[in-house]
């Protein structure tokens, strides 16, 4: 089978290193081995996420995906107090359905896919109601609108609430300071803009909210926080078999990002993503966002009227490029491109390419009309 590129907000292509490292010889999970390798990854999402004050915070690692980590959150952090869910788009959806399985005070604010959270409505809500906890997805990869972060964060200290965080498809990509935005609580996944494999994902939250816990009911036996945070505080372990071979190759992606450095890697994201959305204009496609509000990890762009989605989906994946369609209110009006994992500034000039030529075929663009896309030039 020819090698997919992965031009897709996740799963990802991943380094070679990674792939290596997946492939390491067996361990047992309850011996010092794995108790080391959990405090190494531990560790190296501290630094990743730029945590200066390490003793003041905990990262667990739950073997499951993003969505693992949002419920063990969702389920562990509420108790029997008020929640409110800020939803503008699938996954803002997503919290509110998952919240409302484990709580039965769960409220939303709805907000139309795409567009920022209205901070005057969210204020004059809080003004009116009382909130314990807001919850909200950072990167809503539905439309890939970046929602603020330092916003919301001052509105939940302002009120006196915790404040947790969907960063599953922007941790990695972007910066998430957790004290200055008073995060409380913040999910994400082992794949995705990390560049491993899916299948982990981890809860990053202050050690005294994690103590916290320990009052809080017990809604789910998999996902409770505190019994995570408990293995790992007492023996470096999980409480459940975990999936050991996808723990070395998060090991290996997160020392990756630290070798390159963060500052590094976030522009190298950000450069990525510029050269795509320039290639992409001058074939004259359009934007479903404004750039200053997309995230860098992924481009939503509007169908052309002449175009099937599904027929271009299908012609890329012809030449083994794969990207995805459009979710809920945008399904068959706008297609997604990402840019994280192993992917190169030549992969992506090789996509625009080969959209060039689709284009074409369709008599979107003229044949015979020169189009200069943009070189990547070491």
């Amino acid at each position: 089978m020819n090698k997919y590129l992965l031009l897709t907000p996740g799963p990802v292509n991943v380094a070679n290193n990674v792939r290596i490292a997946i492939a390491k010889e067996d361990i047992c999970h309850r011996e010092v081995d794995f108790d080391l390798l959990l405090a190494g990854i531990e560790q190296k999402l501290l630094n990743v996420f730029e945590i200066k004050a390490v003793d003041d915070y905990r990262a667990v690692v739950i073997t499951g995906s993003g969505t693992a980590a949002n419920e063990a959150m969702l389920s562990s952090v509420v108790g029997d107090k008020k929640i409110l869910v800020l939803s503008n788009g699938e996954f803002g959806d997503r919290l509110h359905e998952i919240s409302k399985i484990h709580n039965h005070n769960t409220f939303v604010l709805e907000f139309p896919w795409g567009k920022s959270l209205d901070i005057n409505i969210i204020f004059d809500y809080l003004e009116n109601h009382p909130v314990d906890v807001i919850a909200m997805v950072h990167h809503e990869t539905s439309s890939g609108i970046l929602n603020s972060l330092e916003q919301i964060g001052a509105l939940a200290k302002i009120h006196n609430a915790k404040f947790i965080v969907d960063c599953v498809s922007s941790a990695g990509a972007e910066a998430i300071n957790v004290k200055r935005n008073n995060i409380d609580f913040f999910s994400s996944s082992s794949s995705k803009a990390l560049g491993s494999y899916p299948g982990l994902s981890f809860v990053i939250g202050k050690t005294t909210e994690f103590e916290k816990l320990e009052n809080y009911p017990i809604k789910t036996a998999y996902l409770n926080l505190y019994k995570f945070y408990t293995f790992l505080k007492t023996v470096s372990q999980t409480p459940n078999t975990p999936a050991v071979p996808l723990f070395f190759a998060l090991d290996q992606a997160l020392s990756n990002i630290l070798e390159q450095g963060v500052a590094n890697r976030y522009a190298d994201l950000r450069n990525k993503a510029n050269f795509l959305r320039s290639g992409m204009q001058k074939l004259g496609l359009k934007f479903l966002l404004h750039e200053r509000d997309m995230c860098s990890i992924l481009t939503s762009v509007y169908v052309p009227a002449d175009i099937d989605v599904d027929v271009l989906r299908q012609k890329l994946r012809d030449k083994s490029i794969i990207i995805y369609e459009g979710k809920g209110c945008f399904k068959h009006k706008v297609f997604q491109v990402g840019n994280i994992g192993e992917i190169s500034f030549e992969d992506i000039q090789f996509f625009l390419g080969i959209q060039k030529e689709i284009l074409q075929s369709s008599n979107m663009l003229e044949s015979n009309k020169l189009i200069s896309l943009p070189k990547y030039v070491l």
